[in-house]
Parts: C-alpha cells; sequence; structure tokens
C-alpha cells in the first residue's frame, strides 16, 4: 500500500522533532504505563520509556540534536528513566512516525502529560466474519512467535487517540510498529443534518508478511450499552458486509491508497449521538480507536396563546412555552418580563412537563405559566428563555394590561393636553352662541311700518 498522506505526516513529524532537536530540545521519550495482570496480584502498572526512532537505522529522535546542544536533554532523560527498570526502557520503531505527534511529546517541564497505556498482545484470527478472509491460509508460525505489545494513547487536550501494535524479538526490547489506528477527531460537535466527518487512519509496515495479507475496516456504533454495526470492509475481497447504515460511506480510493479509513455520515441525526470504534484488523492483529459524536440542536420556541389577551388588572393568565426539536438533554425553561424600561426581570416558577421524544430522536418540553398582572403596570414583554447546550433561544409576545387605575405621566401628559383643546373649543361656541360680534343700530330715518 503505498502511504502517501502517512509519508508526508512522516516528514513533517520529523521535521518539527529537528527543529526542537536543534533549540536543544529534542523529542524527550514517551512516558508510559506497562500494564500486566499477575496472579493473585492482579493489575500491576509500571513506568515505562518509550525511545521512538522512525527506521531501525536512525537514533532515537532524542538523540538528534548535537551533543552539545543536547545536554539539558540527555539529563532530564536520565531523570525521568532513574526510576523506570531497563526492561521497561524500550527503543520503538515506527515507520509511520505517529508516536512522534506533537501531542504525544508536551513541551519540557510540563505537568500534563499525554495517557499512555502499554499491554502484552496476542495475535489471534479475527473473530468477525467480513475479516475472516484475511487468514484463510497458514502463515508462517514463525513470525508470531516473539513479543508483541499494544500501546493506547491519547494525547494532550484529546488532539490525538492512537493505538499500535508492535512486534519484538522474544525478550528484547526493540519492538517494531506492525500496525498504527490513529484519529484526530477524539470528539466531534454537529447540528443536526450537517455532514460529518469522523477520521480514522491507519499504516501497516510494509516490510511485515502479515502487511500483505490484505486488511479490514470495522466501524460499529456505541450508546448507553447498546451497539450497532454502521459499516464493516474487506479490503481483501473488497466487500462490503450486508446491511451498511444508510448515509455512512467509506472513501474506498483514500482507503486503500493512503489508509484513509475515515467514516462520513452525510446527515447528522440525532440518534447518531454516542461512540464510535474504528477497527483495522491484519492478519492475526487488531488495533482500534474510538470517537465520540454529539450531535446538538437548539428548541424552536412557540409561545400560546399569541398573541396574549387584554388582560385587566390583577387578572391571571395561563402562557404555555413549548420548546420542540431539541437534543441532546437537558433543557432549562424559564420566564421573562419586559417592563417600560426594556430591562428583564424573572418572573416566579412555572410548572414543568417531562420530556418527549420525537420520532427522529429530539426531544421536547413545555412550561406552564400562571401570569399575575397585578404588578405587571399596563404591560410589556413577556419572554420564554430557553438554555440549552446549543445556545440561548428567546420568544416574545406583547401583554397589554387595560384599565389602570394610576395613570401614567404619558397618559397625564395626554389628559391635560386633551382638556386644554375641549376648553378652546367650548368658548369658541359660547361666543359664537351669545353674539360677539355685535348688531349694527337701527336708522332713525327709516320710516316706521303704519298702526
Amino acid at each position: 500500500m503505498a502511504h502517501i498522506g502517512t509519508l508526508r505526516t512522516l516528514v513533517l513529524i520529523v521535521m518539527s522533532c529537528w527543529i526542537q532537536a536543534g533549540s536543544g530540545g529534542g523529542c524527550p521519550p514517551l512516558e508510559c504505563w506497562f500494564v500486566r495482570e499477575k496472579p493473585g496480584e492482579g493489575l500491576k502498572h509500571e513506568r515505562t520509556l518509550l525511545h521512538v526512532r522512525t527506521s531501525p537505522d536512525s537514533r532515537s529522535e532524542e538523540t538528534l540534536a548535537e551533543p552539545s546542544s543536547s545536554s539539558s536533554s540527555s539529563s532530564s532523560s536520565s531523570s525521568s528513566s532513574s526510576d523506570v527498570v531497563p526492561d521497561r526502557v524500550y527503543h520503538v520503531t515506527d515507520g509511520s512516525a505517529s508516536l512522534l505527534h506533537p501531542s504525544l511529546h508536551p513541551p519540557q517541564g510540563s505537568l500534563v502529560k499525554p495517557q499512555c497505556e502499554l499491554h502484552p498482545f496476542l495475535p489471534q484470527p479475527a473473530d468477525v466474519q467480513w475479516a475472516a478472509s484475511l487468514t484463510d491460509s497458514a502463515l508462517s508460525p514463525a513470525h508470531l512467535q516473539a513479543d508483541w505489545l499494544s500501546a493506547t494513547i491519547l494525547g494532550l487536550d484529546g488532539g490525538l487517540a492512537l493505538s499500535t501494535v508492535a512486534r519484538a524479538a522474544t525478550a528484547t526490547i526493540h519492538p517494531h510498529v506492525v500496525l498504527s489506528v490513529l484519529t484526530e477527531t477524539v470528539s466531534v460537535r454537529c447540528g443536526l443534518g450537517e455532514p460529518v466527518l469522523l477520521d480514522c487512519r491507519f499504516w501497516a509496515d510494509p516490510s511485515s508478511p502479515l502487511s500483505a495479507g490484505g486488511f479490514a475496516v470495522e466501524w460499529r456504533y456505541q450508546f448507553r450499552g447498546q451497539g450497532r454495526l454502521v459499516l464493516a470492509y474487506d479490503g481483501k475481497t473488497d466487500r462490503l458486509a450486508p446491511g451498511p447504515q444508510e448515509g455512512a460511506a467509506l472513501d474506498f480510493a483514500g482507503l486503500h491508497a493512503a489508509g484513509n479509513a475515515s467514516l462520513v455520515l452525510q446527515e447528522a441525526e440525532a440518534r447518531h449521538s454516542g461512540t464510535y470504534v474504528c477497527a483495522v484488523h491484519l492478519p492475526h492483529l487488531l488495533a482500534q480507536v474510538t470517537v465520540e459524536l454529539e450531535v446538538v440542536e437548539p428548541p424552536s420556541l412557540s409561545i400560546s396563546p399569541s398573541p396574549l389577551p387584554l388582560a385587566a388588572p390583577g387578572q391571571v393568565l395561563s402562557v404555555r412555552c413549548e420548546a420542540s426539536g431539541f437534543t441532546p438533554l437537558p433543557l432549562e425553561l424559564s420566564w421573562e418580563f419586559l417592563g417600560a424600561d426594556g430591562a428583564p426581570a424573572a418572573l416566579g416558577e412555572a410548572s414543568l412537563s417531562g420530556h418527549r421524544e420525537a420520532w427522529d430522536g429530539t426531544y421536547s418540553q413545555s412550561s406552564l405559566l400562571q401570569l399575575d398582572t397585578s404588578a405587571l403596570g399596563r404591560g410589556g414583554g413577556l419572554v420564554c428563555v430557553a438554555r440549552h447546550r446549543g445556545g440561548t433561544r428567546r420568544s416574545k409576545v406583547a401583554l397589554e394590561v387595560i384599565g389602570f387605575s394610576t395613570p401614567s405621566i404619558q397618559d397625564s401628559m395626554a389628559m391635560v393636553g386633551m382638556a386644554l383643546l375641549l376648553s378652546g373649543i367650548i368658548t369658541l361656541a359660547f361666543w359664537n352662541i351669545t353674539g360677539v360680534s355685535r348688531r349694527r343700530p337701527e336708522d332713525p330715518r327709516r320710516p316706521r311700518g303704519r298702526a
């Protein structure tokens, strides 16, 4: 397999180590815990150091610096390995350079370390049908007769999850990584209906006879103790397992060319939230990483009745706020009142319904408020507030209280203006009725009519 993308990553990571080495830091050994079960004692944890190199002929990357510039790194390495027994100091050859990823090597003096566990590994045929073709022919038992180690590592800030299987000659401390599986999307968050990419890449040592036997990729979903197969592919026979999840796909060209086993979900649904396991099989070998997917959607709000009816002072109104289409739980619903000044004031407790699950896996919930209008003046805005992981949502309706006993300043000014206007109208009418304009005097020369 021509892992072009992996080679590019290898070059970039090794260059970063060279840069650190030039500054006197180098890539320090990776600190791990060797976990094994001892009869009668349970699990035993032993401190372990992994000195990583990218090829058998190269020195460990921590020694890339010149002696004069690496004294501080050497002293740091010596102090860190002082309490580690020699049998637990491994010199690992990793052709994928995954163990040199920056998230696995914190700055010198940092108290935060990656989480790393090393376990003994027992090669065995795959127990799933879609990987059975990998072991349909007998392999040389001589190659499997060795010390096998499995490493499970979580990088700083969850930036990387890595699983490797390495082979070492019996009773030696020089293992070679044969299979490496990693993801840089340890935790993914998206909204409903959005496309999702769950990253998963693998590398198989081309010099190992196991690599020539083909590979198989399996994606499984786990949530609350239940699991299901999402998609499985046999790379040796180029076949998909029956019944892949609708809307789930792999990039088969990238899978064969560069070990890109990433899963694509075309449209995220509420039921997709959970843990996804990316497992890669080689003949007798298995390595896997997990990805957490969380589908988050804030609620849509509606208030009823809308619009609110006119209310009299002291009247109690029943108002309901319905939140629907949200995921995941929980949801916090509350009420606010916006007065004339626009400042929000929290209202009293409202009764909440239980959450209801819809056919698409989203939830709905309602809040019923018994609103007493006696202390709300002439009204304002009634707001339903929903606080959720996906964000805060608000819905507002207008509330009008009529017949309020104490007039406001605006009402008083309006009443004074109306009184002045009416006074002017009445005065003008009075002048017209009483004859403001005087009648002319009668002409004495005008003859009077006969009696």
